[in-house]
């Protein structure tokens, strides 16, 4: 999978878990950026994530015993390590060995496991990835949808799909594929802006109806190599919160999280309102087997017609140690 991607894994701010996916007292396996980890909250409610494997004879921290949630144990501030029972902080320091009387030196205060930055909004927990272990170059940002009182609870999808975060950002700005590949009659034309570690495409979107014409807009956000966020604005406002991260260097976990404003205090179910978002998840399928039986071009042949590929590429690369 590599070889027909050859890329390796960007560094980012990338989604790890559903913040309501990991309660108090709890830890879970996980497996992203090619690494295996540990992700807990701790009695004080604090998230953290970790490298998995214990620095003392090697024990997976997040498969455990005791019932912990099939994980390690949670004991106050520390994830307690199956095997022996050396208790790790969420910075990976040895805070406690119950059996010895005292700490390596080697290990005493100082992280023996690597612990990943964390920050939790967007009713996600993110986590900071760099390959040379590089401390966040931003921060992510905060949607107030996703938290309002005004707007639906989240609708969320998932997938696990072969292929990079670069190939599914790529789609965005690839204008020809949505009439071959959904279909779509005309795709207009973008406002399309790079900045720092931010892209941001502008189209209007207007819809003919029985009524007239209501004006319409899409804004798609993107944030970092794996994060985009989208704001349909017409017959039926949506906010799209679409997640990607990196499993390995050819494998994605794809969240999407939909919502919308509430009508009088009530939720809309049904109708055009969730006709958009089964419409989006369409796509998603119809763009699969492409994603995943495609090969990399790095020097691809392109014409006139095929959009601001060349400037997504460019900006993009910075996200490449």
């Amino acid at each position: 999978m590599t070889e027909r991607l050859s890329m390796p894994i960007p560094c980012g701010w990338f989604v790890v878990a559903y913040a309501d996916e990991i309660a108090v007292g709890q830890s879970r396996p996980l497996t992203y950026f090619g690494r295996e980890l540990v992700l807990f909250r701790t009695e004080s409610g604090k998230a953290a994530l970790l490298d998995a494997y214990c620095p003392h004879l090697g024990a997976h921290l997040g498969y455990g015993i005791h019932g912990s949630s099939g994980g390690g144990r949670i004991e106050g501030e520390t994830i307690v390590c199956p095997f022996h029972a050396w208790k790790f902080n969420p910075e990976g320091e040895v805070k406690e060995i119950p059996y010895a009387k005292n700490i390596p030196p080697r290990v005493r205060d100082k992280p023996c496991l690597q612990a990943y930055h964390i920050v939790e909004t967007n009713q996600v927990i993110y986590a900071w990835f760099h390959p040379e272990d590089i401390a966040p170059l931003w921060q992510p940002e905060t949607f107030p949808e996703a938290d309002s009182d005004d707007w639906a609870p989240l609708k969320r999808f998932e997938w696990t799909i072969h292929t990079t975060c670069q190939e599914m950002a790529e789609n965005g700005f690839d204008s020809a594929h949505f009439r071959y590949v959904h279909q779509t009659g005309t795709f207009p034309e973008s406002d399309i802006n790079f900045s720092d570690h931010v892209s941001q495409t502008v189209q209007r979107a207007d819809l003919e109806t029985p009524r007239g014409t209501v004006k319409g807009s899409i804004t798609s956000r993107g944030v970092g190599p794996g994060q985009g966020f989208t704001r349909f604005e017409g017959i039926a406002n949506t906010m799209l919160f679409g997640q990607v991260t990196p499993v390995d260097a050819g494998t994605v976990h794809v969240r999407f999280a939909f919502t919308q404003p509430k009508v009088n205090g009530e939720v809309v179910e049904g109708g055009v309102n969730a006709a958009i978002v089964a419409d989006i998840c369409k796509q998603v399928s119809e763009d699969i087997p492409i994603w995943e039986h495609k090969i990399y071009r790095d020097q691809p042949i392109l014409c006139d017609g095929d959009g601001p590929i060349s400037r997504f590429r460019r900006w993009y690369s910075q996200f490449y140690a």
